[in-house]
């Protein structure tokens, strides 16, 4: 039985929402502002009265909650409000992008126009996504706004994603962590980049997440205790020097927390820099600078630094616009502690990104220069320019958002970022195409370095040119930048086309010598002959001298001739577990999947009990856990080929599984490990290695368990050894 609607408290719902947001723009209000928002609420309404979302409330509710996040999160105005508000109707109702134009203008029928092409991003195979990525990538150069409502868009999906089904939820938030947070980083929107990649969590790694997020509140009084103490001082001595300033403790998110957990191979008792002290100054822009290192100063009288951990985006703001001083300093308790030092203004923008620069910089022209307008502008050159598959396309893109920089200077003193690990040879495409293409080296602070000499901070570089240069399939490994890799990639492909023309008449005058007529038929022989996929590549491989053309006799036509078999396809995903098979009545699959074999990926060694999804392939469903290293490409990039999986009861089959143990080494502790896993669990090794050094040992176990549960039981029995400090499961 359906639950009984209560219609009345929809419509009071609704309308508080309405007026909550109406409430929240008022300070961005002008005119006949708010004429046009309740123009828009009431055309949404109507247009969407039919329908509900996923969790059974009024479909309106999501425009409104997309328009509230736009204007109170990220600092929009009108315009935006008004987009956000009608963001969906011309892809869900009767209405047309002519009637946006005619009722509200050319510039949100603009923006509709930009958020409804975009909508099925990810809804399709992988190239059909990849070109709507493109599409995407347009509409942001033509307007911002674009990608702004849509990152409020998918935050509130993100955020109300309980009533969606597994699958769906796994697709959507792989989709957000590949694309939607890199994009939030770059625009400067830190704040909601965090919780999309807490979202993320939440829904892939549930118990992880839960885990940490426990912990992190469990720990919360005593945080606030430290916090309190070690602000003290500080905050007495502000007072004392007159400054107006507001200081605040910010926590770490669960998703920063956990990739520091990772990389530094640490349990989280030991994450010492769980938040951020931040000193928030309310000073006019022309003192900013001086008053962030005033405070840098009184901060490290009191505490002191740490020099390695000196960060100055205040005179050299980030690309995105980002601009604040970072210090980490050692508190009397013996804890490294990060304090972020800012302006208002500032931290307006490190909160809000983009649209607060936008406000400063319309009221502020001392701040003219915007970072993210120099991005934009060279997203807009980039597709211009590349000429590569939209795939392709798309995965330079992605690498190039979620990269540090590094500050580099042209001879005459010209400051140019590039991201981190950049090299000469893209600093070269930077300054220009032609000059990247025809660079030899360059001279870095005087000195003469190659094509391939990595950036430093402050490096001053001056290119060196010779005509003669041409680029090669080695200058890929040099480069990091879209541009160098897209223009190096266009030179390649050119080259190769013209040298393919120069193999084609090869072949062509030795067909005419040897006497035999180029058919079609003639020439899939010769193909055949030297295993070479495609035409252009035959041709190509002629041209250049790696293919003989004096092979190609008379004899090679005759029906005797044996050919060479032809080369074995390649499987898109080859690292399966082949030890053992799984039975397809251990697991519960999606629909038509009856006909699939089914295999264990290599990469995550999924066992019973895992978190699961499966993923189709030539050789049959390959099963992944939910948390696997891949698992974000392959869910964001061939959504149509994921399936929902989770395991049924039987759990009789023995599963590989890694454990990794560290501790102190004393004689015999081998044995201890090695008598619990064979005889107190009768579980079976398959491997293990050992590493002592300086008295502290490190190793790592594979063994066969039968779900996650014998692991867990098999974890806990050796983290009671004598000398094991920690015990974890590992993917192999």
């Amino acid at each position: 039985m359906s639950p009984v609607i209560d219609i009345e408290a929809e419509r009071q719902e609704i309308l508080r929402q309405y007026r909550r947001l109406l409430r929240t723009a008022k300070p961005y209000l002008h005119g006949d502002d708010a004429k046009l928002i309740k123009k828009a609420f009431n055309t949404s309404l109507e247009a969407h009265k039919e329908m509900r979302r996923k969790s059974g409330e009024p479909y309106i509710l999501h425009p409104l909650a997309v328009a509230q996040i736009a204007v109170e999160e990220i600092g929009l105005g009108t315009t935006s409000i008004v987009s956000a508000l009608l963001h969906d109707v011309v892809e869900d109702t009767a209405w047309e992008i002519s009637d946006v134009e005619r009722e509200f203008g050319p510039k949100v029928a603009r923006i509709i126009d930009g958020l409804t092409k975009i909508s099925g991003v990810f809804d399709y195979g992988t190239s059909e996504q990849a070109e709507n990525f493109r599409k995407m990538l347009l509409t942001l150069s033509e307007d911002v706004r674009v990608i702004l409502i849509k990152l409020a868009d998918r935050l509130h999906n993100m955020r109300t994603l309980d009533s969606m089904p597994r699958h769906k939820q796994l697709k959507i938030a792989s989709e957000t962590l590949y694309l939607y947070a890199p994009l939030a980083h770059r625009l400067g929107l830190y704040v909601i980049k965090s919780e999309l990649e807490d979202l993320y969590l939440k829904y892939t790694d549930t118990e992880v997440y839960a885990d940490i997020k426990d912990r992190i509140k469990q720990s919360q009084s005593a945080r606030n205790r430290f916090i309190k103490d070690f602000v003290h001082p500080i905050d007495e001595e502000l007072k004392n020097q007159g400054f107006q300033f507001e200081i605040k403790g910010r926590p770490k998110s669960v998703y920063s927390i956990l990739k520091k957990i990772k990389k530094q191979n640490i349990p989280f008792e030991e994450v010492y820099d769980l938040f951020a002290i931040r000193v928030i100054l309310d000073v006019p822009p022309e003192q900013e600078k001086a008053a962030c290192w005033q405070v840098y100063s009184i901060v490290t009288d009191f505490y002191q630094p740490n020099p390695d951990r000196l960060r100055d985006w205040v005179s050299t703001p980030k690309a995105n616009g980002y601009e604040s001083l970072h210090t980490t300093v050692m508190s009397r308790s013996g804890s490294w502690v990060e304090v972020q030092i800012r302006s208002r203004r500032m931290d307006d923008i490190a909160e809000k990104g983009y649209a607060a620069h936008w406000k400063y910089k319309t009221a502020d022209p001392t701040h003219a220069e915007s970072g993210i307008e120099t991005w934009v502008s060279k997203v807009r050159e980039m597709l211009e320019t590349n000429k590569s598959s939209a795939l392709e396309f798309m995965d330079e893109f992605r690498q190039n958002l979620f990269v540090k920089e590094v500050y580099v200077f042209t001879p005459k003193g010209k400051l140019i970022i590039l991201p981190d690990k950049a090299t000469a040879l893209d600093f070269a495409f930077d300054i220009h195409s032609q000059i990247g293409l025809h660079c030899l080296g360059a001279k870095v602070n005087q000195k003469l370095e190659p094509l391939s000499y990595q950036l430093h901070n402050g490096d001053q570089v001056e290119i060196l040119t010779s005509h003669k240069q041409r680029p090669t399939e080695e200058w890929l490994t040099y480069v990091t930048t879209s541009k160098a890799r897209s223009k190096i990639k266009e030179f390649l492909r050119d080259d190769k086309r013209a040298k393919a023309e120069d193999g084609k008449f090869i072949l062509k005058k030795r067909m005419e010598l040897i006497g035999v007529p180029c058919t079609q038929d003639t020439f899939n022989r010769v193909l055949s002959y030297f295993n070479v996929p495609t035409a252009q590549e035959f041709y190509y491989r002629l041209a250049v001298g790696q293919l003989d053309g004096r092979e190609i006799r008379e004899s090679l036509f005759t029906d005797t001739t044996p050919r060479p078999p032809a080369l074995e396809p390649k499987s898109f995903d080859t690292e399966v577990q082949k030890i053992r098979g799984v039975r397809p009545d251990m697991l519960v699959v999606g629909e038509r999947t009856d006909k699939f074999n089914h295999s264990l990926a290599r990469c995550c060694n999924p066992i019973p009990g895992d978190d699961v999804f499966g993923f189709e392939t030539d050789q049959g469903l390959i099963i992944h856990r939910t948390s696997c290293p891949r698992a974000v490409d392959l869910m964001s990039n061939y959504g149509n080929r994921i399936v929902r999986a989770k395991w049924t009861e039987q759990s009789e089959l023995a599963f590989l599984a890694g454990i990794r143990l560290k501790g102190s080494d004393r004689v015999g502790i081998v044995n201890d490990v090695t008598r619990i896993i064979s005889t107190s669990l009768k579980v079976n090794m398959r491997s293990i290695t050992v590493d002592s050094n300086d008295g502290f040992f490190e190793g790592q176990i594979m063994v066969f368990v039968n779900d996650t549960d014998h692991l867990t039981k098999l974890i806990q029995r050796l983290n009671k050894v004598n000398g094991v400090l920690q015990v974890e499961r590992f993917d192999s």
